[in-house]
């Protein structure tokens, strides 16, 4: 059994990760559990790897240069053509790590175990999760400079916040689909490859409209764009504040349609997919069926975002949605699509 040079073992590592992407993530806890082996630890590992940098673009007490700073030198420790060391980073991170630490600060205080998981990996998974991850990483550095003096990002328009959506959530379709590939068909292949994109973006999406309101007050990030505040006479310093609610309410479902406008895109992607490498289709099918099941919530209380934090399905329903893919065989998507969206799938 190898050991790092901590005189921990590899395995005490990944045991770590497993347990850390549990505290950290519901959703991602659930499509992990639905994996096997080697996909679950590649995608355990490959979530974590965001997840660092994710933590340190919406931590408001680090500075934008710093916080770019520190996500450019996190890229670096994944380029394998620097000599860029995860101590560097780790080192540079410290100052600014909480006192009380957080799941997600004990990630980012971990960030070293991640990353010599993640070098373990045989080439297929390294070259795989590689280059989304660091897409991500730099697109997110690259947000944080452009919005360094407003103090958090400040969406503009539809366009932008894709763009945004795309860099923190794109990861999701291109690195599962490079993992899978491999062993997949040249139609598969292509069918995944055209649709990884709506995919991503229907999960980013639905999160920025059913989060807005915590989003500025968590973060102050403000995800809803300008050029559709400004169309209800609003301002970003609006987003959140309850006597608004009217105004933000058709913000709110402009940006539910777009992300509506990704369900077919996605369930091509979903029916696409080969079932190798320990992949399977109820990992990804359960993250896009809670997305529909959220539309639904989005369109018929979208007043919530605002006057309650966000909107949620109810664990019924995640259980109900669950409960679809046990034992042997996997239901049609589309037709679990349409009855979830018409009403919760445990009221059948």
């Amino acid at each position: 059994m190898s050991q790092n040079h901590t005189g921990r073992s590899s395995q005490e590592d990944i045991a770590w990760c497993y347990d850390a992407v549990h505290r950290v993530s519901r959703t991602f806890s659930l499509t992990i559990a639905e994996l096997e082996e080697p996909m679950a630890r590649d995608i355990c590992v490959g979530y974590l790897l965001c997840r660092v940098a994710d933590t340190i673009e919406d931590a408001g007490h680090i500075p934008p240069a710093a916080q770019s700073d520190l996500l450019r030198l996190y890229s670096r420790t994944l380029d394998p053509t620097t000599d860029t060391t995860v101590r560097a980073f780790d080192d540079a991170v410290g100052e600014w790590l909480p006192g009380t630490r957080t799941d997600d600060w004990e990630v980012v205080d971990n960030a070293a175990r991640a990353v010599g998981v993640f070098r373990s990996l045989d080439n297929h998974a390294l070259d795989s999760i590689r280059g989304p991850v660091r897409e991500l990483v730099d697109g997110m550095a690259m947000f944080v400079d452009r919005y360094a003096e407003d103090g958090g990002l400040r969406i503009q328009t539809l366009d932008e916040l894709e763009e945004y959506c795309w860099y923190a959530a794109g990861t999701v379709g291109t690195l599962v689909t490079g993992l899978v590939s491999h062993a997949a068909t040249e139609e598969q292949t292509e069918q995944m490859e055209e649709n990884a994109r709506a995919f991503a973006l229907l999960l980013q999406l639905v999160n920025v409209a059913k989060d807005a309101a915590t989003d500025i007050e968590e973060e102050n990030n403000v995800y809803l764009p300008l050029e559709l505040l400004h169309e209800e006479g609003l301002d970003h310093s609006d987003v959140g504040d309850p006597e608004n609610v009217d105004e933000l309410v058709p913000v709110i479902e402009r940006v539910t349609d777009r992300a509506e406008g990704y369900l077919d895109g996605a369930q091509s992607w979903l029916e696409a997919m080969p079932e190798t490498r320990g992949n399977t289709l109820s990992a990804w099918a359960i993250p896009f069926l809670l997305a529909v099941g959220t539309i639904r919530e989005l369109r018929e209380r979208p007043a919530d975002v605002v006057e309650q934090g966000n909107v949620k399905i109810t664990r019924d329903e995640v259980h109900a949605v669950c409960q679809q893919f046990v034992g042997e065989g996997s239901p049609p998507i589309g037709d679990l699509r349409a009855q979830i969206r018409q009403q919760p799938l445990h009221e059948y």
